[in-house]
């Protein structure tokens, strides 16, 4: 471990303590959020694959529904991080998921990755997907390799998105 608190040799990842603690932070930060919406919900805190996992589930589906929408969580998940930085002073690459949006989004991301495949295998040189966030182009990416083609991004700020071809 370094003086600085990252893993030795330079790797800046996050600890498991200050994974912890983003969380904690994080699960604040929702559940004053759901207060103030007058809404329910459970928190479970997860730190894998260097990241903070924040989950927010209610028993009853509906009661989430409106914030489990992909692009509330998208900007639930900024407002989150930002309140992380404010507390830590330092960057967190968080992931937000409320009432099973982020393996809902997944499916969609698969079955989209699915379409462009088709194609491809139908004559196509490559397939464009359009704009996402970089998570969500990490999962594309797994993806694609998972099917055995190649992709790529390509793109600035906003307007990247992910080019699949074949291998």
């Amino acid at each position: 471990m370094s003086p600085e608190g990252g893993a030795a040799h330079g790797d800046d990842s996050p600890t498991v303590d200050q994974l912890e603690q983003e969380g904690d932070i994080a699960a604040d930060y929702i559940e004053e959020f759901l207060d103030i919406c007058d809404l329910d919900g459970d928190i479970d805190i997860d730190a894998r694959n260097g990241r903070a996992y924040v989950s927010v589930n209610a028993a009853d589906g509906d009661t989430l529904r409106v914030l489990s929408k992909p692009d509330t969580v998208n900007a639930l998940q900024e407002l989150t991080r930002l309140a992380v930085q404010n507390k830590t002073g330092s960057f967190s690459r968080l992931i937000l998921d409320i009432g099973g949006s982020r393996e809902a989004r997944q499916a969609e991301l698969s079955a989209l990755v699915g379409r462009a495949i088709e194609r491809i295998e139908a004559g196509a040189a490559d397939a464009a997907l359009p704009p996402m966030s970089s998570y969500e182009r990490k999962l594309v990416h797994d993806l694609v390799s998972e099917r055995g083609f190649v992709s790529e991004s390509n793109g600035e700020g906003r307007d990247r998105h992910t080019v699949i071809s074949r291998a």
